[in-house]
Formats: structure tokens, C-alpha cells, sequence
């Protein structure tokens, strides 16, 4: 169950909430950061392509990330306003640019990665834990995986058909629950 609930968590494209555990105030912004994970994983048009991070200060939300349409920004942004406890949100959201050699990295990419034994179990979730970003050739991968065998083998998988770069952001779940712990 844990892992099917950050498995559910990461695919929010490693949608992250930087909150304090002290005080009331700080309990509602952990909620509402929760309720942030639910919309965005309830979106219908939210793909392993695009990939938001979520700051909550005191009901205040600031989006960060990456997504290849321009609607999607605007949707998320809707949906988190509706949020009960968000008073204001701040779009710093990116939109990818319009490319077709970047369309065509990505299929490959996600095609080689879970497509390869080792990720079946991630490719059979709801929500793929794992987040392909392609900028202009560069390749962002984010979200949560198991190990550092995993993490070092998706990175591998991502770097053979001729990126520019290749920048590995995933988490491990022990990274994951050790982030929290601190939190």
C-alpha cells in the first residue's frame, strides 16, 4: 500500500509541498497540499510528459513545472483555486514548446523505459510514476522508483537516442520517506 500511495504521489510529476509540521496554520496548508495531490492526479489530461511541483505557504500556492499544452497550466491552475484553505495561486508553470523531434524523444523514451521489464510494475499503475520532460532535446526524469538500480537503469534507458542532456531527478522511496521524516 505504501508504495501504490507514492507510487499515486509521484506521479503528480514529483508534486511536492514544503510545509511545516507546527501549529495549526501549518496543519491546513498540509492538507491542503494533499488535496493538491488529489487534483492533480485526478486530471484528465495530466501524462507522464508533464511534471508540477506545488510550494503551500500559508493557503498560498505556487505551481512550478513543466507541461506540453498551454491549456493544462490554465486548467491547474483553476483546479487548485477551487481548493478549500488556497486564498491565492501563483502559475509558474511552463509550457513546452511546439516540436516534433521533442514529441518523437519522448515516445521513444517512455516506450524504452516502460517497456523494459524492470518498470512493467510501474507501467501498469493508474497513474506511471515515472515523468519524461523533453525541452529542446533535454531530458528531465522525475518522479519516485524503488531503487538506485531503477533510477540508474531509467537514466541509461533515456540516454540512447542521442539527447543533449539527461538530468535524473528521480527519488527513491527511501529518499522519499526520509524527505517526509524531516518535514
Amino acid at each position: 500500500m505504501t508504495r501504490t500511495r507514492l507510487g499515486l504521489l509521484s506521479a503528480v510529476l514529483a508534486l511536492t509541498a514544503q510545509v511545516a509540521l507546527a501549529g495549526q496554520p501549518e496543519r491546513k496548508d498540509l492538507q491542503v497540499a494533499n488535496d493538491i495531490v488529489t487534483s492533480v492526479n485526478r486530471y484528465a489530461f495530466f501524462t507522464i510528459f508533464d511534471d508540477i511541483k506545488a510550494n503551500v505557504a500559508d493557503g498560498v500556492v505556487t505551481l512550478a513545472g513543466k507541461v506540453t499544452m498551454p491549456y493544462k497550466s490554465s486548467d491547474l491552475e483553476r483546479q487548485v483555486a477551487r481548493i478549500d484553505g488556497v486564498s491565492r495561486v501563483i502559475n509558474r508553470i511552463e509550457v513546452l514548446p511546439v516540436s516534433k523531434m521533442d514529441d518523437d524523444l519522448r515516445y521513444r523514451i517512455a516506450r524504452s523505459i516502460y517497456g523494459n521489464a524492470n518498470f512493467w510494475n510501474y507501467s501498469v499503475m493508474a497513474n506511471p510514476p515515472i515523468h519524461i520532460v523533453v525541452d529542446r532535446g533535454r531530458v528531465t526524469l522525475t518522479g519516485v522508483v524503488q531503487s538506485e538500480v531503477d533510477r540508474a537503469l531509467a537514466r541509461s534507458l533515456a540516454t540512447q537516442f542521442g539527447v543533449f542532456s539527461v538530468k535524473n531527478e528521480l527519488k527513491t522511496d527511501a529518499e522519499l520517506r526520509e524527505q517526509r521524516e524531516k518535514s
